[in-house]
């Protein structure tokens, strides 16, 4: 599996399949009037965690993707998905809406992109639909999303095998919030060097304890 990171919460996965084939996954393209610039992306499969324009950009994903863009279970190409409800604020949604968590089984390993997510932890009824995760993709950068100490309480609830921090300050970017140093310094790390890709195997995840990697946009 290859995991590329584009800034916010735009991801692309490209899992390889028994036969040989590949399936392409993006997840919230981001419109560039958030000041990022978005490569030339296509899909099979897209999925929108909500309906804001760092995020749901789908004109710019080529392909013609299945589009899935809230809560349920879906099925695409030997791909399994279940979206799950959750708020984009600690206020129940009265703040910014809805959000959806969503959970990707791939390759014998299971995703979870947490989105915008706002709450201050997850809830009981979430923890038990995340379940087991190997890795996870979690906000950190504050004002609109859980920020470091937030994403750290997560990370702590759902123990991934690997956390890749997503939605922080990127040069460029036009909304204002937190940067990666102090998500490294609330998770016990100085520095991390970024990687341009995750290329992992099931083998290959960690068994001890949770890795943090941090992608290149």
């Amino acid at each position: 599996m290859h995991i590329f990171w584009h800034g916010q919460s735009c991801f692309q996965i490209i899992a390889s399949q028994q036969k040989g084939e590949q399936v392409k996954i993006v997840i919230d393209p981001f419109s560039e009037e958030a000041g990022l610039r978005l490569p030339k992306l296509e899909a099979d499969i897209l999925l929108v965690t909500h309906d804001h324009y760092d995020h749901n950009n789908i004109k710019a994903v080529g392909q013609d993707p299945f589009l899935i863009a809230g809560p349920g279970e879906y099925e695409r190409k030997e791909i399994f998905i279940h979206g799950i409800p959750s708020y984009h604020d600690d206020q129940k949604g009265k703040e910014r809406g809805q959000n959806t968590i969503y959970i990707i089984e791939a390759e014998e390993m299971r995703l979870c992109h947490m989105g915008d997510f706002g709450e201050t932890e997850l809830s009981p009824e979430q923890l038990e639909a995340i379940g087991d995760i190997d890795i996870l993709m979690v906000p950190v950068g504050g004002t609109f999303t859980i920020d470091a100490k937030g994403a750290a309480k997560v990370i702590a609830q759902i123990e991934p095998r690997i956390v890749i921090p997503m939605h922080y300050q990127l040069p460029g970017l036009k909304i204002k919030i937190d940067g990666l140093d102090k998500f490294l310094k609330e998770m016990g790390q100085k520095t991390a060097a970024p990687e341009p890709k995750l290329l992992i195997k099931k083998k290959d995840l960690p068994q001890e304890e949770t890795k943090i990697q941090v992608l290149s946009a």
